[in-house]
């Protein structure tokens, strides 16, 4: 498991249906090191400090493996960034990295937070309008980290797991409750006790729970 690439960059102004748009999606590789805090990468920053950015979404994170069947569905070659990560990935798939799993990432420490629910900012940087929706399908979604231990980072780090989160939960099972999961009573309960999951889909989940009752 390594970094493939390391990507940042700041907020850039856009057109998107005609309308003027602030988005963060538009990284580039860097080969680093770039320093990682719980505020997230050195020379990285978020237009939206509602919906991305803070502790719990310090770094974001796109599997390499994905990259094939999004070229095939967009008919067109991606370059690494293409999904507004930080960090592009070999051998972390959503369906086996689990909320709460810590790992040793260069010099730093950082366990997964919470899946990356896509926007509409994917339809604005590749143009389909429908392909949030094609990511919630597929479940090729990518994923958080929050930082533990502040540290280094760079193309080509090594990724080493240190400890399974408790409960094992994988990512896209919080993905398709973020989706679906509104009437999963007992799902619901099981993923508000889940405290390594980001605080604020906790609480999103409990705010469904109470509805319900």
């Amino acid at each position: 498991m390594k970094i493939i690439s390391l990507n940042v960059g700041m907020p850039i102004s856009t057109l998107y249906r005609g309308k003027s748009l602030e988005t963060g999606i538009y990284k580039s590789p860097v080969e680093g090191p770039v320093h990682v805090s719980a505020g997230g990468l050195t020379g990285d920053g978020q237009a939206d400090l509602v919906n991305h950015g803070g502790p719990d979404k310090a770094v974001c994170v796109y599997p390499s493996e994905h990259y094939p069947y999004w070229e095939e569905w967009l008919g067109k070659k991606l370059g690494y960034a293409a999904f507004g990560e930080n960090a592009t990935t070999a051998g972390l798939l959503e369906t086996e990295v689990c909320i709460g799993d810590i790992y040793e990432v260069g010099s730093a420490l950082l366990q997964v937070s919470q899946p990356r629910y896509p926007c509409f900012k994917l339809s604005q940087k590749h143009g389909p309008a429908d392909m949030p929706a094609q990511v919630l399908k597929t479940g090729f979604s990518g994923f958080y980290f929050r930082v533990l231990r502040e540290g280094e980072l760079a193309s080509g780090s090594a990724v080493v797991k240190i400890s399974t989160g408790d409960g094992g939960v994988p990512v896209s099972r919080v993905l398709h409750m973020m989706e679906a999961g509104r009437g999963d009573k007992r799902g619901l309960e099981e993923l508000v006790r889940l405290s390594s999951l980001a605080s604020g889909i906790r609480a999103k989940f409990q705010a469904w729970l109470d509805a319900g009752e």
